[in-house]
């Protein structure tokens, strides 16, 4: 066994068998669902137009765009379907990286199987692989670069792509090393680019990104051997100067984020299935979900409305409120980093739904009356460490506490089939409706059976309702 991760995670992509188990690929049909879904109305979001526009004359090619009849080249189309993956932050979440994978490896694997004309299969193989790779190079660096302000996303999400782009492309074990390898040139985003069109344009770059780095490696390009682990290698430059003294005295590992890289069992246990995932119930930053989740139940257990409560007390993992730093959102896509503004339009509406994050929706008062009586206590524990507490006083007295350790939607608490096709349809409302609808959705779940993987892609060429 070489101890060089490049070496090892190459030989794995190229080399392990494809006979996953059923509840793997199930998972994984799942996500596919998921990421449709979220991608349908996100195609009408403004950025999806701003980045077609800017990359449509850079290169024609045969991949389908969500929403758009002119079909792109490969890296062209990956670049503005991630970036409508994303774009409403309503995508899936991962805990073994803390990024959103769907978001990137969808339109990476999806671009590069139309372009070869890929089995539904093939894809879903890719998907679990890419996954896989994703996961692995996240624990060997977190939870510090997250916790840090790295964007996972964007800086391990091109991993994965690349990862995912290799299997599609049956890259032998030194071409996808050097796959993987070319990414690392190709990583990079800042949480400070949250609530900003900037943030969901970084799952599209790293779905370019692993793209790229994929067919670079089968043209020959080189790269350096130590990108990944080395002097100036991504875990040291990626968590910081103290990343080897916080390698060797971490005690408390959550997902399996130990700092090191997985390297004697890089495909057991498969993480797909191990961890599942963390299904969106609401379009916002998902560090705020299991407060909601909080409310909510409050809500409907004891019968109160806004106007009832006197105080909201949220005591969360300082991680959780660093991804929810806006107190005074002055947008749509800040709101969806706000605790003030994801936690008052529960208590205010009953609901968190698309509807409620356009301009009038964000700037409408019964939610922003509310923000005085929102009150955050930061805990500097993991959220593994500490669940999200919810206190509740209302006007008439009562102390009213909801603990969550995990949010609706994720391991812990799973969607249903039946709840995926409900979300399916609730986005695609009012966007794609008809036999254009009825074709997606049927493509969709025949993904795994389909002899050619861009007969679902071709679907996704509608024309806005």
């Amino acid at each position: 066994m070489t101890t060089n991760p490049l070496q090892t995670y190459g030989s794995w992509i190229a080399e392990t068998d494809d006979q996953w188990p059923e509840d793997a690929r199930e998972w994984a049909l799942r996500e596919f669902i998921d990421t449709f879904a979220v991608m349908v109305p996100g195609a009408v979001e403004p950025v999806a137009d701003k980045i077609f526009a800017n990359v449509e004359p850079w290169g024609h090619g045969p991949c389908t765009v969500f929403g758009k009849q002119q079909t792109l080249a490969a890296p062209w189309a990956a670049l503005v379907n991630g970036t409508i993956a994303h774009v409403l932050d309503f995508d899936d979440n991962f805990d073994p990286p803390k990024a959103h994978p769907s978001a990137v490896l969808v339109p990476a694997i999806m671009a590069v199987a139309e372009q070869e004309k890929l089995s539904g299969a093939a894809v879903i193989d890719a998907y679990i692989v890419g996954l896989q790779i994703l996961g692995r190079i996240g624990q060997g660096l977190n939870p510090t670069h997250r916790n840090r302000g790295w964007h996972a996303t964007a800086t391990v999400g091109v991993m994965g792509a690349t990862a995912a782009c290799s299997r599609l492309l049956k890259l032998d074990a030194e071409q996808a090393a050097r796959a993987l390898s070319i990414a690392t040139s190709m990583s990079s985003g800042f949480m400070s680019q949250f609530g900003t069109e900037m943030k969901p344009v970084h799952a599209g770059l790293a779905a370019k990104g692993g793209i790229m780095a994929a067919t670079f490696a089968k043209s020959g390009v080189t790269a350096g051997e130590d990108t990944l682990d080395g002097r100036t290698g991504m875990n040291r430059l990626m968590v910081g100067p103290d990343y080897e003294e916080l390698r060797d005295t971490i005690t408390h590992i959550e997902h399996g984020q130990n700092l090191r890289y997985e390297l004697e069992s890089v495909g057991e246990p498969l993480l797909i299935t191990e961890h599942k995932f963390r299904v969106k119930r609401f379009p916002t930053c998902g560090a705020i979900h299991r407060a909601m989740d909080g409310v909510l139940d409050l809500r409907a257990e004891h019968g109160f409305t806004a106007e009832d409560v006197a105080a909201v007390d949220l005591h969360m993992p300082r991680v959780h409120f660093n991804n929810v730093f806006y107190t005074d959102p002055r947008s749509p896509l800040e709101a969806k980093f706000s605790a003030e503004y994801a936690v008052g339009c529960v208590l205010a509406r009953g609901r968190c739904s698309l509807q409620d994050f356009t301009e009038e929706a964000v700037w409408a008062d019964d939610v922003r009356s509310l923000f005085p009586i929102i009150h955050r206590h930061p805990v500097d524990k993991l959220e593994g460490e500490f669940p999200t507490e919810v206190h509740i006083t209302l006007k008439d007295g009562r102390q009213l506490k909801s603990v969550h350790e995990w949010p609706k939607g994720s391991k812990a608490a799973p969607f249903t089939m039946d709840e995926y096709w409900a979300k399916f349809d609730e986005c695609c409302d009012g966007v794609l409706k008809g036999q254009a609808l009825a074709a997606m959705r049927s493509a969709l779940a025949a993904l795994p059976e389909l002899d050619d993987a861009g007969d679902l892609m071709r679907t996704a060429a509608f024309s806005p309702a």
